[in-house]
């Protein structure tokens, strides 16, 4: 093989389908690569026949320029595929195998990694703690919205599905194992929702509606999803939920007419840190609302669970604060209400197989709640697009028709 076929971000609100290398077995220079990673041997690793990979929220803040992302970085962390070809060290994963790829890259020897804080692996990102494919500062691993990607530390990253007809019959459901599944489910769990639970989930994303869908797998009695977008909120009526149009005003006030108590138990930030104001605000960004506001609503003794998106370098942010980081947070509400705060990467692979079991014997139905479209690689750009202007769609790239056929 000689050829692949990726997207790559183009600057400011541009990605285009360009050709670039096939993979090997050897980290190679390129945009964002770090260069403590060049020349990196990856024996351990295999190369992927993409089946599926996702246009996710997260890369739309790259995209939208909000980070310091390289011009030409292949994008995509949201893979599943086919093992094509099988490196030295590998062991136990097999060509032909059908694999879902967590985000994070983790190297399974670590401390983190055997603690299972594989969202902190400590040898795969020489920048900091943690990694994934395709994204700004996270080591250089190239993305996987491509024909073929390379996956290292096989053994330990890949989940193999167990059956492959019937994976390709669920296919659009075990997409989302690679990240908005598992990243909305520990939003749930870290907000502590458990049979009977209310829970309040801030974002009709993707990300968000994942959430909502996870609560409602943990027991929740009742799940309210709060957003601006009406057509996003609709989707999360469509299974089940109850809903708030945060444009019309404080959250609080609009749960007591839900639940007859401006409260729920449990909190979940699934915007991050391009939020925007609630009510007469709602036109404004302030990265701070939805934290702020979750710390209200949520009952003292609660758990916020965090896993929206928050970065130390965004350029295009309203203030010099944010642009590092920094929010206006009124910790001294989560003090004197004694909330826990979750944040970070979902450790993927601490809930992937779980999940895929949930998928394979019908427990949810998450290509439904999100509203999954598949559409070919070629026409990518179309779908950032039309997810950048807020469409209640969970994009899937179908690079080889595997989807389609």
């Amino acid at each position: 093989m000689s050829g692949n076929r990726a997207v790559a971000y183009k600057g400011t609100g541009k990605v285009e389908v360009i050709d670039t290398d096939y993979p090997t077995f050897e980290l190679k220079d390129g945009p964002g690569v770090n260069p403590a990673n060049v020349g990196r041997q990856v024996h351990h690793g295999v190369i992927i026949k993409t089946v599926t990979t996702n246009i996710c929220g997260s890369d739309q803040h790259m995209v939208r320029g909000r980070t310091s992302a390289p011009i030409d970085l292949v994008l995509g962390h949201e893979i599943t595929g086919e093992v094509v070809e099988v490196g030295r060290d590998v062991e136990f994963i097999k060509k032909g195998d059908l694999c879902s790829v967590p985000f994070n890259i983790a190297c399974g020897r670590c401390r983190n990694c055997k603690e299972r804080k594989t969202g902190i692996c400590l040898n795969v990102n020489p920048d900091r703690p943690g990694s994934a494919y395709g994204y700004v500062d996270m080591g250089g691993w190239v993305g996987g919205q491509a024909e073929y990607v390379l996956v290292p530390y096989a053994d330990w990253n890949l989940l193999k599905f167990p059956d492959r007809d019937q994976a390709m019959e669920k296919i659009l459901d075990l997409t989302m194992l690679s990240d908005i599944l598992p990243t909305g489910f520990h939003g749930a769990v870290t907000a502590g929702v458990g049979v009977g639970s209310t829970v309040y989930v801030a974002g009709a994303g993707p990300v968000g509606l994942a959430a909502a869908a996870s609560a409602q797998l943990l027991g929740a009695a009742v799940v309210v999803v709060g957003d601006l977008n009406e057509e996003r909120l609709a989707q999360a009526r469509s299974f089940g939920c109850e809903t708030v149009d945060v444009s019309k005003g404080d959250p609080a006030d609009q749960l007591e007419q839900l639940l007859g108590v401006p409260e729920v138990d449990c909190g979940i930030d699934a915007v991050g840190f391009e939020a925007r104001g609630h009510g007469d605000k709602a036109g404004t960004e302030a990265p701070a609302t939805v934290l702020n506001s979750l710390m209200d609503i949520t009952a003292a003794g609660g758990a916020l669970g965090i896993p929206g998106l928050y970065v130390t370098g965004d350029p295009g942010a309203a203030d010099d604060a944010a642009k590092v980081g920094s929010l206006s947070l009124s910790l001294g509400t989560g003090w004197a209400k004694s909330l826990s705060f979750t944040t970070g990467q979902c450790p993927v692979m601490k809930y992937n197989r779980g999940l895929m079991m949930a998928i394979l014997h019908d427990r949810i139905e998450i290509a439904k709640a999100v509203n999954a479209k598949t559409i070919g690689l070629e026409d990518a750009p179309r779908g950032y697009e039309e997810f950048d202007a807020g469409a209640a769609t969970k994009y899937v790239l179908d690079p080889h028709g595997s989807v389609a056929a």
